[in-house]
């Protein structure tokens, strides 16, 4: 709940997030190095991983119609693990709402989502300079790992 007293609810996101949505990744991309806000491209990401609940899944934060946080579950198989495994992206809560613990909640649904999906493992990515990120995953069990991120864009 917040101050008012209001219900924050942990759900799955529909097509009418999608603007709000965007709106929280213009303010996640901002602070990341990789990538930049741009709003067509988020809508059409969006719209691929609601669309089709097999690439993925969006989670929100909200309260009542007001989107205050994200996150995003994109689906592979990994060979390593012999199965499904997931990746986790795209996790902000909007600024004027942190502190209330929604990204813990957020955090706990997207690991409990992957598990009851049969997934076995979860990765990440954040911005190695993210210190307060890099602790807040530590804390739900994530470990830092020898690999490390190349792209190639096309």
């Amino acid at each position: 709940m917040n101050a008012l007293g209001k219900q924050i609810q942990i759900r799955l996101a529909t097509l009418a997030d999608v603007p709000q949505l965007c709106d929280l990744l213009a303010l996640l991309f901002s602070q990341e190095a990789d990538f930049k806000p741009d709003a067509e491209r988020q809508t059409r990401g969006l719209e691929k991983i609601i669309g089709a609940p097999g690439i993925g899944c969006v989670y929100c934060a909200s309260q009542e119609s007001l989107v205050v946080g994200m996150v995003s579950l994109l689906y592979s198989v990994s060979t390593a693990e012999g199965g499904l495994s997931a990746w986790l992206e795209d996790m902000v809560v909007h600024p004027d709402w942190r502190g209330n613990h929604l990204g813990e909640q957020l955090l706990k649904t997207a690991i409990q989502q992957s598990r009851d999906s049969g997934c076995l493992r979860i990765t990440l990515l954040t911005d190695a300079h993210n210190d307060r990120a890099i602790r807040f995953y530590g804390r739900a069990g994530f470990i830092s790992s020898s690999m490390i991120p190349l792209r190639l864009k096309l």
